[in-house]
């Protein structure tokens, strides 16, 4: 995206992954959730994992060391100018899909239109600024970006999943299906159990397994993904070892639970792994469309009764740190920096859209005494809701021309998110918020994050060091209106828009640091959640019997350079 690629042109493997690494075996993944679907391009359904990536491919895949810089996969040259109005790519004569059919241009200019047509709104979003695509011949296939004004949008349409023309009906294309797609990936879907799990098999005639991209990649002979609807379930099965790696996201659990007879014999261990990613925002999310939080003060106050200390101590051993950005731990946040000059001129047009202590660096998630019982947070909280127009009327806060009980739901899906949920809740109580707490199935949860049938619920955006396209998705206007989008506070704002263009747009990275942290400031401004927390290191918890490279990627730990000890 910005500067030169880390590896060469005849790099040998990535430096992540050991070339070395035998072949063979089993790995099993737990997931927390269901699934009922195997298209995870589409609206409809909650789809299984990793289909994308095991299955489908892309024309080039990410070098995991780097913030953004892709390497050939599908197609083994591309072209571009330096204003990237246009890309051309050609296929690698070898690439084929799983059922014996080469990949032609054909297939990708297919993909393209279908995923723009039918897909998630995001491909919509992303794949509507292409002027024209067009196959040259049987290889080449090349896309007009002219207008587009989007230096990453070449980027984008490199790591677009790539689908078999002659296996996919257009017309059903958008129903939920446990029809596995046909991929040039490698590995295909062997066995499915609707809802319990999905198991992928090493395609013995994959294309690509010579590729540097993909040496030390894709290393276990099968890849089962088992799913728990239950949290304690989850964790239950790791420990009699039914799956083989676990990622941790709960520090309580990290500290105490994990002393059981398997890690005391040395069979499981514990590890950290250190991450350069952008932490994201982990938050309470309000849903603006909805009026009781319309009010930014309303929303401020409802942030600053969020007892952080309280909660990190009671439930996460202190071991969480406080989330203060959407780009929180890198050189995007705008967290402790004041805006330079190129900030400011950028949010010349929009005066009113950063508050002032925002624009100096200086503001923070309030910080309380950990009592649970902050006074001073109280009173402060209660003074924003006064001037919005809401009082304390007995122990009730209520709406001052209509009477109204000032109350909420937070929807939840899982039992971390309802113990969070419950705890944020009673702090509400004390100043007379009634703040209903509804659990749901995974199901239900995702039909009504999708339409934005919600008051409050809890999300994560993760991001990367080279964010672009995706906040479209995650903030723009347009998106905001759109069914499917992960805009769920509803965020419609001119300065988010002329941010994110900004980003797009810029060439070197100075600019496009200062656009990150000027579009930071801006929806920061907007008190669109309830910051939550995030973990410092990446915790997860192993079988022995499965081993991993000895570095660590960028992007954190990679399963699919892992391998079986026994494997050959």
């Amino acid at each position: 995206m910005h500067g030169a690629p880390a590896w060469s042109a005849d790099f040998a493997a990535p430096t992540y992954a050991d070339p070395a690494a035998p072949k063979g075996g089993q790995l099993t993944q737990g997931v927390l959730g269901t699934f009922d679907s195997l298209n995870p391009f589409i609206v409809k359904g909650l789809p299984a994992e990793k289909i994308r990536g095991y299955v489908i491919e892309s024309m080039l895949a990410r070098g995991y060391d780097e913030p953004f810089t892709l390497y050939g996969l599908l197609a083994d040259s591309i072209t571009t100018d330096a204003a990237r109005s246009f890309v051309t790519f050609t296929i690698n004569d070898k690439a084929k899909f799983s059922d014996g059919h080469k990949v032609t241009a054909d297939d990708v200019v297919f993909s393209f239109n279908l995923l723009r047509d039918h897909g998630r709104p995001l491909f919509a979003i992303y794949y509507g600024k292409v002027a024209k695509v067009e196959a040259i011949d049987q290889r080449t296939v090349r896309f007009d970006l002219a207008g587009a004004d989007d230096r990453e949008l070449p980027l984008i349409i490199g790591l677009m999943p790539i689908l078999a023309k002659h296996s996919v009906d257009p017309a059903k294309f958008e129903d939920t299906t446990f029809e596995p797609l046909i991929g040039s990936g490698p590995y295909r879907i062997s066995a499915v159990r609707p809802g319990d799990s999905v198991t992928f098999t090493r395609n013995k005639d994959y294309w690509g397994r010579e590729l540097s991209i993909n040496r030390g990649l894709w290393n276990f002979d099968t890849v089962k993904f088992d799913y728990f609807r239950d949290g304690n379930t989850h964790f239950e099965a790791f420990k009699k070892g039914l799956y083989d790696l676990r990622l941790e996201t709960d520090p309580g659990r990290w500290q105490t639970a994990y002393d059981f007879p398997s890690l005391r014999d040395g069979n499981v261990v514990k590890e950290d792994f250190s991450y350069g990613l952008p932490k994201g925002m982990d938050g309470l999310v309000f849903n603006t469309r909805r009026g009781i939080f319309a009010d930014i003060r309303v929303r401020e106050a409802l942030l600053t009764l969020f007892d952080f200390e309280w909660i990190n101590h009671t439930y996460f051993f202190d071991l969480y740190k406080r989330t203060a950005s959407y780009f929180d731990g890198c050189d995007l946040s705008a967290h402790g920096v004041a805006a330079n000059a190129r900030e400011k001129e950028l949010l010349a047009p929009f005066p009113d859209a950063v508050r002032p202590d925002i624009m100096a660096g200086q503001w923070a998630p309030p910080v309380t005494d950990g009592s649970g019982r902050d006074r001073t947070v109280m009173r402060r909280a209660l003074q924003l809701f006064a001037e919005a127009g809401y009082v304390l009327q007995g122990e009730k806060l209520t709406n001052k021309a209509s009477g109204a009980p000032f109350a909420f739901e937070i929807l939840c899906t899982t039992r971390d998110q309802e113990r969070l949920a419950l705890a944020y809740s009673n702090s509400l109580k004390r100043v007379g918020i009634a703040a209903l707490v509804r659990t749901v199935d995974a199901t239900q949860f995702e039909r009504r994050r999708i339409a934005f049938d919600f008051d409050m619920m809890q999300y994560r955006w993760d991001q990367s060091l080279s964010p672009g396209n995706e906040q479209l998705f995650y903030w723009s206007s347009d998106a905001a209106a759109q069914n499917g989008s992960r805009n769920y506070m509803g965020v419609k704002s001119k300065a988010v828009d002329a941010m994110i263009a900004a980003m797009l747009a810029a060439t070197e990275r100075d600019d496009f640091v200062a656009a990150t942290r000027a579009l930071d400031r801006v929806l920061l401004s907007g008190f669109y959640v309830v910051p939550l927390y995030f973990p410092p290191v990446q915790w997860v918890a192993r079988w022995t019997r499965i081993a991993h490279p000895s570095r660590t990627s960028l992007y954190g730990y990679l399963p699919e350079t892992w391998w079986h000890r026994d494997a050959s």
